[in-house]
């Protein structure tokens, strides 16, 4: 008889640990500039307190909502219109940094592109669950998956955001792999998405300079390779124990975006390898727990979708890290939970609050012993 399970504790405290941290980290790395610039050192850490207060309600109240009601038609096509809908607008609203992926509301602003992450996995999930049986009917069950999450990723790069784009479709990706994608299938769609990238790349010389400067790091460090050259330095000066919370250098005006995607350098030279270390497993327990609950859902929809949100959180924590560890070329990605920026904090705790539900309802042994569940999974 299947029991039903509390909430993850490991799960949750994790993700409550992270935002706790990220406070702290954004004061640390904006305060010197806010003073400054005239708005007051905790101008910032208030702004993302805000969120914050707002967020973790939000995900409290999705541990006590049955997932099961996000797969409704009535509520995936109503997310559906308000996120392609939001999307539009970007174009109207106004330009910051030569990009417009925000609209602004009484002071505070959101980016839509958050929103298309959850709505595209949550499609995905419900669509495979109920068209399981006809996977390998291209037309039936993976054109419409394409067409919206190709849609979405598509406006997000004329905004142009590459790297949010690029999330969703890996992201959309590893769930339909999991749900028993063939390996044919998957190799004709990476030969057709592969190079449409490196066209997309090459088509902006921002990017393609990005992409060069990786290749040959030596390359234009006060240039295309100057945030990551800052950011290696401020890590590799952290030592094994950092210069202590607030002392960090890098963060005023060397390490550009030090309190949003670059926040993990700011961790690494405050708080050395002991401190990445532990936002480091962080991560990794939620990944581990996020894919123990796929395994262990009730359904085929709860583990669908509970692999999709642990992949939304995960993948782009690793590439976070990646590119300030030098591993991968510099991309505008934030780091999960402690990276500033409100929309974001808020879809990631809204992922972990449905995710957190499916836990409670996971059964006691993996789905596809008992139901055939995700193939690959």
């Amino acid at each position: 008889m299947a029991r039903t399970l509390r909430s993850d504790k490991l799960l949750f405290w994790s993700t409550l640990f992270l935002v706790g941290g990220s406070l702290i980290m954004i004061y640390s790395a904006s305060a010197v500039q806010m003073t400054t610039a005239g708005f007051g050192a905790s101008y910032r850490l208030l702004r993302q307190a805000v969120w914050a207060v707002l967020g973790v309600p939000v995900l409290l109240v999705l541990m006590r909502v049955d997932y099961r009601q996000w797969r409704r038609p009535a509520v995936i096509w109503t997310l559906l219109a308000i996120t392609f809908a939001a999307l539009v607008a970007t174009f109207f609203a106004p330009t910051r940094s030569n990009t417009q992926r925000w609209l602004t509301f009484g002071g505070f602003s959101v980016q839509p592109s958050e929103l298309a992450k959850l709505t595209a996995v949550i499609f995905a999930a419900a669509l495979l669950e109920r068209r399981m049986h006809r996977l390998h009917d291209v037309h039936y069950a993976l054109v419409p998956i394409l067409v919206v999450t190709l849609g979405l990723a598509g406006l997000i790069v004329l905004e142009p955001d590459f790297g949010t784009a690029t999330m969703i479709v890996i992201v959309v990706g590893s769930v339909v792999y999991a749900a028993g994608l063939s390996h044919r299938h998957l190799a004709i769609g990476l030969a057709i998405l592969i190079p449409t990238a490196i066209a997309i790349i090459f088509a902006a010389g921002y990017r393609s300079n990005r992409l060069m400067a990786f290749v040959d790091p030596s390359r234009d460090q006060t240039g295309a390779n100057f945030q990551m050259t800052q950011s290696l330095i401020a890590v590799g000066s952290g030592g094994m124990l950092g210069k202590g919370l607030m002392e960090g250098v890098q963060k005023i005006y060397y390490v550009p975006e030090s309190h949003n995607d670059f926040i993990f350098a700011v961790i690494g030279e405050e708080l050395g390898l002991v401190g990445c270390t532990i936002v480091l497993v962080c991560f990794v327990v939620i990944a581990w727990r996020g894919y123990r609950t796929a395994v262990l859902a009730p359904d085929r929809f709860g583990s669908l979708l509970a692999l999709g949100l642990t992949g939304m959180v995960g993948w782009q924590a690793l590439v976070n890290m990646s590119v300030i560890l030098g591993m991968l070329p510099t991309k505008g990605i934030p780091l999960p939970f402690v990276s500033d920026g409100g929309s974001s904090l808020v879809a990631n705790l809204v992922a972990m609050g449905v995710l957190l539900n499916i836990s409670q309802q996971a059964s006691g042994g993996p789905l596809r012993a008992t139901t055939g569940g995700p193939a690959h999974a």
